[in-house]
């Protein structure tokens, strides 16, 4: 069973982690989510990282309330999250979710949140490079996989290599869409549409990615947030793909490439 410090216990112990990883709620709730929190969690257990997480103590950033118009709570979800930050005077966040990210990372200091926040995938790499991690080799030799920019990592903050670096050391063979990186196409589920029935039109979005991901023939699509992830596994559903090609996140791939 996996052991997961809480700020709360570690504040009462008189310690303080390095990082807070914080899940989201995908990662919280969403079965298929919860999957890549407990991936990434054995990659920080493996790799000594000290960490701890906000358990019952966190709510949801606000991300959906604010891209569907409600500025109000999305504030009110803010500023709750803000004062139990800044209570335990978390300097460091982690998260896998890029809605997550973009939040913390560059709405929260204008309402008095300012933190190093770090995507699952730039840390990853920080602690490849550091020697902590190692990924060379496992068994994802060779395999053939592309890699789905998520729109809130790529386009918001130009975050491209992390991802692409660590699928690399899996030695695999990185395939590049169509569309990728500055000028990848969104998976669907941003700006709240997670949330709310299709509009009309002839062809889904993520069914339009799914066909630019199955073009250039992967045994896996790479994602690096819970959304995509979703997103993209309904695609591959509706292709009737999935007994020849997987959707994995990052952590994922590392993870069980070392069969942690």
């Amino acid at each position: 069973m996996l052991q997961v410090p809480t700020l709360a216990a570690m504040h009462a112990a008189g310690e303080n982690p390095e990082v807070v990883f914080w899940v989201g709620c995908a990662g919280s709730f969403d079965e298929r989510a919860k999957r890549i929190t407990k991936a990434f969690i054995k990659i920080l257990h493996q790799t000594k990282t000290s960490f701890a997480v906000l358990g019952t103590e966190e709510s949801c950033t606000g991300d959906p309330a604010k891209r569907a118009g409600n500025e109000f709570l999305f504030q009110m979800q803010a500023l709750q999250n803000i004062e139990r930050l800044n209570h335990y005077g978390v300097t460091t966040i982690v998260t896998t979710c890029p809605h997550c990210f973009n939040t913390l990372k560059n709405e929260y200091p204008d309402l008095g949140g300012t933190y190093k926040v770090m995507h699952h995938t730039q840390l990853l790499k920080v602690l490849m490079e550091s020697g902590k991690l190692t990924v060379e080799g496992g068994r994802f030799k060779g395999k053939r996989i592309t890699y789905h920019d998520p729109c809130y990592l790529g386009r918001a903050n130009q975050v491209y290599e992390a991802p692409r670096d660590l699928i690399r050391k899996l030695d695999a063979q990185l395939v590049e869409m169509k569309s990728c990186r500055s000028k990848g196409l969104c998976c669907g589920a941003g700006g709240a549409q997670m949330f709310k029935d299709a509009e009309k039109g002839n062809k889904e979005i993520n069914i339009e990615r799914t066909d630019q991901a199955l073009k250039v023939q992967p045994e896996i699509i790479a994602a690096a947030c819970p959304f995509c992830n979703t997103m993209m596994t309904d695609g591959i559903k509706n292709k009737e793909k999935e007994a020849s090609v997987q959707v994995m996140d990052i952590a994922e791939l590392i993870a069980n490439a070392k069969d942690l």
